[in-house]
C-alpha cells in the first residue's frame, strides 16, 4: 500500500493553510492508496512526523508551509537509512528551495501540478548536529533576518527583510573569520558570510547562479568589506548574481569545512530561522534526498 504524509504548518502564509490543505488532500488521494494529515503545533513538530513517517517506511513525505517547515520535515528524514520521497507546497514568504526546483509560487497550481514521475535528487547541508536545504548565513544579513518579527513577515513579506537589511547595513560591523574548507586555511575580514546550496536565496533566484541542487557542493561568499562604502559597493554585485570572486566579493566552494571567529560571538541563520553561534562545522550529504520537482525540472 502506498502511504503519504503531508504535513501542515496551520500559521505559514499568514495563516492560509487551511485555505490549501483541502485541496492538497484531495490531489494527493488520487495518487496514493493512504493519506495521512498532521498539523504542527510548535517546533520540532514536522521533524518528529517525518522522522516517524521514515521509520515506517511510507512511500512519500509532503511539507505544507515556508522555510522553516521545510527544513524541519528535511531534517526528520536526513538521519534514517530509508528515506521516503519529499515534495512539499510553498507557502512561505520567500520560498528558495521552491524557486530552485521550478515550484509555483501559488500554492493552487503547486498542488494541481504535483506529478510523481517529476522527481530529482536534491543534496542537503549539516551544520553542527543540524540540517538546512537553503543557505546558512553569517554576520550583518543574517542579524537583520533574526530581527524581523513573525507578525512582519506576515504583514510586509520580503519587504520585511529588506527594510531590516537597510538598517542593519548602516550599522555594518566587519568581523575577523578563519575559514577551513576541504582541509585549506583562509582568514577573512567580512561583515557577512553566506553558503548556499541552491541558486535562489532571500528571493533572489539567481543569487548564486552556479549553484545546482544536486551538485554536491557548498558554495560560500563573503563580501570583502572593512567599511560601510566597502559594503555599498558590493550590493551590485549581490544583486545580479555571483557565479566568481570579484574585487567586492569572494567566492570558493567546497564539500567539509569550518567557520571560526577570531574575538567575540556571532550568531548564524539557518534557513530563516537563527541557528547556534560560531564556531560551526558544514558538510555536504550529496544527492541525499528524492524530491519531487516543478516543470522543467526533471
Amino acid at each position: 500500500m502506498t502511504k503519504a504524509l503531508l504535513i501542515v504548518n496551520p500559521s505559514a502564509g499568514g495563516e492560509e493553510a487551511e485555505n490549501y490543505e483541502a485541496q492538497a488532500t484531495q490531489k494527493l488521494e488520487t495518487l496514493f492508496q493512504e493519506v495521512v494529515v498532521k498539523h504542527t503545533e510548535k517546533e520540532g513538530d514536522a521533524t518528529a512526523f517525518a522522522k516517524e513517517a521514515a521509520q515506517e517506511q511510507w512511500d512519500s513525505v509532503f511539507a505544507m508551509g515556508g522555510d522553516g517547515t521545510v527544513n524541519e520535515a528535511i531534517s526528520g528524514l536526513a538521519e534514517e537509512d530509508f528515506r521516503p520521497n519529499f515534495g512539499f507546497f510553498p507557502l512561505g514568504t520567500v520560498n528558495d528551495l521552491a524557486r530552485s526546483l521550478k515550484l509555483p509560487m501559488d500554492p493552487e497550481e503547486a498542488i494541481a501540478q504535483l506529478d510523481l514521475t517529476r522527481k530529482t535528487k536534491l543534496d542537503i547541508g549539516k551544520i553542527n548536529e543540524q540540517y538546512f536545504q537553503n543557505v546558512v548565513a553569517i554576520g550583518t544579513i543574517p542579524e537583520s533576518i533574526n530581527d524581523v518579527e513573525v507578525e512582519d513577515k506576515t504583514k510586509f513579506g520580503k519587504l520585511a527583510y529588506f527594510i531590516s537589511g537597510i538598517k542593519n547595513v548602516i550599522a555594518t560591523e566587519s568581523y575577523d573569520f578563519e575559514l577551513i574548507v576541504d582541509g585549506e586555511t583562509k582568514k577573512v575580514t567580512s561583515s557577512t558570510i553566506i553558503v548556499g546550496l541552491t541558486s535562489s536565496i532571500g528571493g533572489f533566484e539567481q543569487f548564486l547562479s552556479e549553484a545546482e541542487v544536486d551538485d554536491g557542493k557548498l558554495h560560500l561568499i563573503y563580501l570583502k568589506d572593512e567599511s560601510l562604502l566597502e559594503t555599498v559597493q558590493s550590493l551590485p554585485d549581490l544583486v545580479k548574481g555571483v557565479e566568481k570572486s570579484t574585487q567586492n566579493i569572494g567566492y570558493l566552494t567546497f564539500s567539509e569545512g569550518k567557520i571560526a571567529l577570531k574575538d567575540g560571538t556571532l550568531g548564524t541563520n539557518i534557513d530563516g530561522d537563527e541557528g547556534p553561534e560560531l564556531p560551526i562545522s558544514l558538510q555536504i550529504l550529496p544527492a541525499h534526498l528524492n524530491v519531487y520537482a516543478g516543470e522543467g525540472d526533471e
